[in-house]
């Protein structure tokens, strides 16, 4: 509880779980983008 409470009530806590949130968000925004690239990419290729 000590950890979550410096996490929240700190400035370097609260940049911290910033980042952390950040981060997370990135790596969501490019999975979705990679596997959307992915399916048009194949479905391209079948065409063809």
């Amino acid at each position: 509880m000590k950890l979550l409470s410096g996490l929240l009530s700190t400035d370097y806590g609260l940049m911290s779980l910033a980042v952390i949130l950040f981060v997370i968000g990135m790596a969501v925004f490019f999975i979705r983008y990679f596997l959307r690239n992915l399916e048009e990419e194949a479905k391209r290729d079948q065409q063809q």
